[in-house]
């Protein structure tokens, strides 16, 4: 017996590890995107405040990028079309995602009272970083929703 494959087999091949390797890049850049913007929007260096194990940031980080990711995922996945117009549809419908959940997250902080600058800074895990956490989880959900 014979194993052959057709001559095309390995171009399509090519051209879906490709595929992969690029909505990987967009993926990582709109994560890191989505970093910065969490970082920008809050009081004080976030990744410093990462770094010294303040348990408040690492709560409301994590939740942030968990939310961000939730919201990449689906701009990669609903992409359609050729492979440029998909690439170039995450990244579009990923940056308005990130846009609105940052903006909903320092919206609902705001009428809720939480000062985020000292929940982050906190020594001590408080509730409010736990809200602020949920809120960043929900509201990526509502948004990536929102993308399909």
């Amino acid at each position: 017996m014979t194993l052959a494959l057709d001559a095309a087999y390995f171009a399509g091949l090519g051209r879906g590890v490709g595929a992969i390797l690029l909505y990987a890049l967009v993926g990582a850049l709109l994560m890191l995107i989505g970093f910065w913007a969490i970082d920008i929007t809050t009081p004080g260096k976030l990744v410093q405040l990462v770094r010294e194990g303040k348990p408040g940031a690492v709560v409301v980080t994590s939740a942030g990028m968990v939310s961000m990711a939730f919201i990449v995922v689906v701009a990669i996945f609903t992409a359609s079309g050729l492979l440029t117009e998909g690439l170039l549809a995450s990244l579009v419908f990923g940056l308005v995602g990130i846009i609105a959940q940052v903006a909903a997250v320092r919206l609902l902080e705001w009428v809720s009272g939480i000062k985020i600058g000292p929940v982050l800074a906190a020594e001590e895990l408080n509730a409010e970083a736990w809200v602020v956490a949920a809120t960043h989880i929900a509201l990526g959900l509502i948004i990536a929703v929102a993308i399909i």
